[in-house]
């Protein structure tokens, strides 16, 4: 169960009771307060507070340029412009406050985004459920053999159930050994601080997450890439559909010129105007390394 009884009863109270406001609200991200989102087996990110809309941003560039933008003739154009140049304070102006339960190693590839206020439920303070992360049959993968850090293909038959049970043969055994070192039963107990050290990474935890929208966006064009972790994709994947319902014109903007597009080099842009003149570029003319070809083949081939 992603959401405990306390917390479901804290959600129902607060969509029971809600409060007139004088400032902005975007009607989309009405719709998802005091909700949680399931994600993978355990988890969920729900949203605890937001500010700003597509109009404050808009709002902010004009207080930053003035009468320069007189030229843009609507708000989703002016967005459009921002995120194209590569603009980042007026997306700054809208911020969003995040309740996510996620594994412990999930979150330890979350919190290398730094610009955020993270807030963590305390193992020094609080037992942790017995609740683990363990991956659907379709999501036990080999180690790729092109990419160090990234998966190859799913693992079948006997292999793949030898390695489910490991995981929650070892899951089991680590939560048990927890529970009787800090028990009181007989015996003094361990520190809740030292016994949390023999839970494995796929235990869950739970943290506030507070971001401005600019790096909001950076986080998301990582993590919810094709390309990233599975089991942190999917966490952006569903704050994406947030985003998406919060402030409409900045994520199209965004998904067109960040998740839809690309960067290239200078060399990339050479040999596409070489291509687009009838002429043949190979790796070895290109002025690429095999990894910087291999990436460019698969932007331009990318059926996306």
């Amino acid at each position: 169960m992603p959401l405990s009884a306390e917390q479901q009863a804290e959600i129902d109270e607060q969509r029971s009771t809600p409060t007139p406001t004088l400032r902005s609200v975007a009607p989309g991200m009405e719709q998802h307060l005091y909700k949680a989102a399931p994600v993978l087996d355990h988890g969920f990110v729900r949203v605890i507070d937001y500010m700003g809309d597509d109009a404050a941003i808009c709002q902010a560039a004009r207080v930053s340029y003035g009468r320069g933008t007189k030229s843009v003739q609507n708000d989703e154009g002016l967005i459009r412009y921002l995120m194209r140049h590569w603009h980042s304070t007026p997306f700054e102006m809208c911020e969003i406050k995040l309740h996510v339960k996620l594994p412990v190693f999930v979150a330890r590839q979350w919190i290398r985004h730094r610009t955020a206020n993270v807030n963590e439920y305390s193992a020094r303070y609080s037992i942790l459920d017995r609740e683990f992360y363990i991956p659907a049959p379709e999501h036990i993968n080999a180690q790729s053999v092109v990419n160090n850090q990234g998966r190859g293909g799913v693992l079948e038959g006997g292999e793949a159930a030898r390695v489910l049970d490991i995981l929650k043969a070892d899951s089991s055994r680590c939560y048990d050994n927890y529970e009787a070192m800090i028990s009181q039963d007989g015996q003094d107990g361990l520190a809740r601080e030292l016994a949390r050290m023999n839970l494995p990474a796929n235990v869950y935890t739970q943290w506030y997450w507070k971001v401005d929208l600019h790096n909001l966006f950076h986080f998301l064009r990582l993590r919810a890439d094709a390309h990233a972790q599975y089991e942190i994709r999917v966490y952006a994947e569903a704050i994406c559909a947030m985003v998406a319902d919060w402030v409409p014109a900045a994520y199209g903007a965004f998904e067109d010129y960040r998740l839809g597009g690309a960067t290239m080099s200078g060399r990339a842009l050479e040999c596409i105007k070489k291509m687009l003149a009838g002429e043949e570029v190979t790796q070895e003319t290109s002025g690429m390394s095999k990894g910087e070809w291999r990436e460019f083949q698969g932007i331009l081939n990318d059926p996306a």
